[in-house]
Formats: C-alpha cells, sequence, structure tokens
C-alpha cells in the first residue's frame, strides 16, 4: 500500500499531466503506470525521475536490452517487486527471451552470494582495474 495518495491524471496540475502526457507517449501506452503516479505527490521529484530516466536510459555505448536487463539486476538484487515486474516487461519487450532472463538471474544470484561472502569474510582486493 502506498504511504502517500497516487496522483490521477483527471486530478492532476497542468505540470503533472504534461509530464504523464510525455510518459504514455514515450512507452506507447494508455495509462499511467503506479511509480509514477506514486511520485506524482510531488511534482518537482516526477519531472526530475522522469527527465533523469531519459537520460539514462537513452542510446549510448549500451543498447536498450542490456539497459533493462541492468535495471532488472539491480531491482532483483534490492528486492523492489514493482521494478522487477516492471523491468521484465520491458526487457521481454526489447527482446529478453527465457533464456537470457534465466542466465541473468543466475548471475545475479551468484554474485549477490559471493558478494555477501566476500564482506562477511573481509576479503582484501588484490586485483584492481587499470584505469590508464
Amino acid at each position: 500500500m502506498s504511504t502517500v495518495k497516487m496522483v490521477e491524471y483527471d486530478q492532476a496540475s497542468d505540470e503533472v499531466k504534461a509530464v504523464y502526457d510525455e510518459i504514455m507517449k514515450a512507452k506507447g501506452i494508455d495509462f499511467i503506470p503506479n511509480f509514477w503516479k506514486t511520485v506524482a505527490s510531488h511534482p518537482p521529484m516526477l519531472k526530475q525521475l522522469w527527465d533523469e530516466i531519459g537520460q539514462v536510459m537513452a542510446g549510448g555505448a549500451l543498447d536498450p536490452l542490456m539497459k533493462e536487463m541492468i535495471a532488472l539486476a539491480v531491482s532483483a538484487t534490492n528486492g523492489c517487486d514493482y521494478c522487477v515486474n516492471s523491468h521484465t516487461a520491458a526487457a521481454i519487450a526489447k527482446g529478453m527471451t527465457p533464456a537470457m532472463h534465466g542466465e541473468l538471474m543466475a548471475v545475479v544470484g551468484f554474485f549477490n552470494k559471493t558478494n555477501k561472502l566476500s564482506d562477511g569474510y573481509q576479503v582484501e582486493p588484490d586485483v584492481k582495474p587499470n584505469v590508464e
């Protein structure tokens, strides 16, 4: 259950409606996802997050599918059910196959386990990246 009242489109200010319209157009959908309706309770944050996701997920050295799979991996690691579902759907829409999804979850699970072991044992780093 949300800790704030979600802002429905018909109750939104013009400022929020403008962002909502951008969201629906960019995602090719005819509804506002609950995450965006929730953060719209603070319009400046809605605008900031929408602008930021546009920059982060824009084309670059990583292709859109890879970015969605990274978002899915981080969401699974952080335990965000909403985000896991959202980014799984987006990754599938961008071409993630069931085999890719399975491998991704195997990598996530393995490295979460070994990271925790490394932290627990306080393993001192002995391999460092060469960044010249």
